[in-house]
């Protein structure tokens, strides 16, 4: 009844059966992970946020990775800036997430002679990408200044290329320790982002908080990608009743075909020899009649 179930074709649309079911279990998990470190990261950016600032020498120093626990966390530093060491960052997104431009990023020389990258905000890339953009200056004199506290750009974390041969002061990642070789000044591990105090004419253009209230489709991918594994079962056992049906009707059809045809075969057979029968009558007949009287 199930013997086609051996034939090549069910046995390799069984077999990719068997393998596509862990697989969209795997990928299921997979998206619930990734909700999963959604809602820890959008607590930790709320729970950072929240905090009071702090000074920015309390979480960072020279040569030292941000931990992640940091991470958003408001801090205050104070200082002077070097605009002879400011850079730009290319191919950055302004705030209405379409426009393209670069990011200045300025060092803070502290008190103790120590650097921090300064991410003031964002400026339109013009229409030359070789030269070096129009920035409003950084305030002169001592200044405070107050954002959150990130962690240095890597092409491992960002997915960004650390491209070479860029035009005069422009970079792809903010990084500290590239910056602390190209100015010769020991920079403190990570960068702030800067929210106050804020500049003129809203140029260059602060940098949005981080949304941490999305949390993204994940779960409902994962729940899908759970539903196709569960479908695969079901499927393969519509396909093999089906399959069984279709195969049942047709040898049922198969039988009354031939049914029909031996009912025909018979009926030809009595047919044809009932003329043979009245033959042999009228031949019989022919024999008995009498032979003509000679005149």
């Amino acid at each position: 009844m199930y013997r086609f179930l051996l034939s090549r074709q069910w046995v390799i649309l069984t077999l990719v059966g068997l393998v596509l079911i862990p697989v969209m279990i795997k990928l299921g998990y997979w998206q619930l992970h990734r909700h999963q470190h959604k809602v820890a990261q959008n607590a930790l950016i709320a729970r950072s946020l929240a905090d009071d600032p702090v000074p920015v020498t309390t979480l960072a120093a020279p040569g030292r990775e941000l931990p992640r626990r940091d991470m958003w966390r408001t801090v205050t530093a104070t200082g002077t800036y070097d605009t002879a060491h400011e850079v730009v960052v290319r191919q950055r997104t302004a705030a209405d997430e379409q426009s393209i431009g670069y990011y200045v990023v300025t060092p803070l020389v502290l008190g103790n002679g120590r650097g921090v990258l300064i991410n003031r905000g964002w400026v339109s890339a013009g229409n030359d990408l070789t030269k070096f953009p129009d920035v409003p200056a950084a305030p002169r004199g001592k200044v405070t200044v107050t954002g959150r506290m990130m962690a240095d750009e890597t092409t491992a974390a960002s997915g960004i290329k650390d491209t070479k041969g860029l035009p005069a002061r422009q970079v792809m990642l903010i990084n500290s320790s590239e910056q602390a070789k190209r100015t010769g000044r020991p920079m403190l591990g990570g960068y702030i982002e800067q929210t106050t105090p804020k500049p003129a004419g809203n140029t260059p253009e602060p940098v949005p908080e981080p949304d941490h209230d999305s949390i993204g489709p994940h779960m409902a991918y994962a729940i899908q990608w759970w539903l196709f594994a569960a479908a695969v079962p079901v499927g393969w056992l519509v396909l093999v009743r089906r399959e069984r049906r279709d195969r049942a009707t047709a040898a049922k059809e198969a039988q009354e075909a031939r049914e029909a045809g031996a009912t025909a075969a018979a009926g030809d057979g009595g047919r044809t020899a009932e003329p043979a029968g009245s033959g042999e009558t009228e031949a019989a007949g022919d024999e008995a009649a009498p032979a003509p009287a000679n005149p």
